[in-house]
């Protein structure tokens, strides 16, 4: 058998943490720079805020069903995650975190009752750090998918973990998922299956295999043959990524080289950072460059330069020099850069190289960089930085950013006795 753990409502939750007040009232929480709604709880869903609503356009909605907004807080919605999947963990010792607020575990060899098991393990994750998680177990990882979305659905009923363990159960939970919301159909293949009166997963179990796999491919046959019981989607080791990107859009538009230097300077920095936690070296680095599209009257313009390096490297110092020399090439007077970002990609592990004969890794700058490392993240991020990287701290609009309660000891919650 196979459980999902999924967060409810996750970035709501967090807010809500540390702000009791909140329980039982709308929240949103608004992306980078404010800009779109990415998370809702269940209260601000009725009120009809849909996802990916611009903050600008529903200002007036937010304010007449006093719903709450807050900035998007990463620092502490990661320690948060971090702290739930540490006690997920706990439950079994195979483990997959699929993402920040979801996790699937492999329950080998467990003789407790499943819904017994499913519901302490809900209650110790609220217990120990006040998030709300829903609990599906099922013979496969897409069945808890569905398992999870019916106990989420049906919270006051399921107590927030339901288990499909009888054919009855899988049949009937089928029936009621929507193609749409099948873990793995996306919106084409979903409009693909509708066009041919395919509305639910127990429709799509019920297709000839030979259509599902000339029309969805392999990935769709075990698709199918994983919603039917037949487990084909196994445990996924957690393995480095292949590419580490960061873009960012402007607050402004840029009109000089200076400016996005220091940008593409400080994403640069960023990326590595990255890079040097998964201990990998990166062949390949790419800088792009976009105007402002939203303003048609102006020259529109979009380059990028992706440069092969002579060697593996994680150096701060060595990547930005390379990301410069893409930037000179793709920089063009007289555009407004409104959007850029650094891609590092081509990765290997930086105990498993092949040194060039004409060029070897400086291992002085291996020791600064990881010295860099350890002094930022005990005293705060860029407090050591290139002299090229920051001449101004730059902030995304972050106008409703709520305290690192977890993370920063001048943030932490102060109570006072009378």
């Amino acid at each position: 058998m196979y459980a999902l753990i999924d967060c409810n409502n996750f970035y709501a939750s967090c807010e809500r943490v540390f702000n009791p007040a909140l329980n039982g009232k709308p929240v949103v929480v608004l992306s980078n720079n404010d800009g779109c709604v990415i998370a809702r709880s269940n209260e601000a869903k009725v009120c009809g805020i849909p996802m990916g609503a611009p903050a600008f356009e529903y200002k007036q909605v937010f304010e007449q069903n006093n719903i709450y907004v807050f900035s998007a807080n990463f620092t502490l919605y990661a320690d948060l995650s971090n702290r739930v999947m540490t006690i997920i963990s706990e439950y079994s010792p195979e483990h997959e975190i699929y993402s920040i607020d979801e996790c699937f575990l492999k329950l080998t060899g467990l003789f407790e009752d499943l819904t017994t098991y499913g519901l302490k393990l809900r209650n110790q994750v609220l217990k120990s750090t006040g998030i709300p998680v829903s609990v599906g177990i099922a013979p496969t990882k897409s069945l808890a998918k569905v398992a999870n979305r019916i106990a989420k659905k049906f919270t006051e009923k399921t107590g927030g973990c339901y288990v499909i363990d009888t054919e009855e159960k899988r049949i009937k939970a089928l029936k009621w998922t929507k193609v749409d919301d099948v873990w793995g159909i996306g919106r084409r293949n979903a409009q693909k299956l509708k066009s041919i009166d395919v509305n639910t997963a127990y429709d799509f179990c019920q297709l000839n295999k030979s259509w599902v796999l000339k029309n969805m491919t392999i990935v769709g046959e075990r698709l199918q043959d994983d919603l039917n019981g037949k487990p084909t989607l196994d445990m996924e080791p957690l393995e480095p990524r292949q590419s580490i990107a960061t873009t960012r859009t402007f607050e402004t538009d840029y009109h000089t080289f200076e400016e996005l230097r220091e940008r593409i300077v400080t994403f640069t920095v960023s990326c590595a950072e990255k890079l040097r936690h998964q201990h990998s070296l990166c062949n390949t680095l790419t800088v792009f460059v976009e105007s402002n599209r939203f303003k048609e009257d102006e020259d529109q313009y979009t380059n990028q330069a992706v440069i092969n390096l002579p060697y593996p490297t994680s150096s701060s110092i060595e990547l930005a020099e390379f990301a410069l020399q893409g930037l000179r090439s793709v920089f063009k007077k007289g555009i407004g850069y409104k959007r850029a970002g650094v891609i590092l990609m081509n990765f290997v592990s930086e105990n498993e190289y092949q040194q060039s004969l004409f060029y070897k890794r400086n291992e002085k700058q291996a020791h600064l960089m990881e010295t860099i490392d350890k002094i930022n993240s005990k005293l705060g991020q860029q407090k050591v930085r290139l002299a090229s990287q920051d001449q101004k701290i730059h902030k995304m609009r972050q106008e409703r950013l709520s305290p690192n309660y977890t993370t920063n000891l001048n943030d932490i919650i102060e109570i006072k006795a009378e």
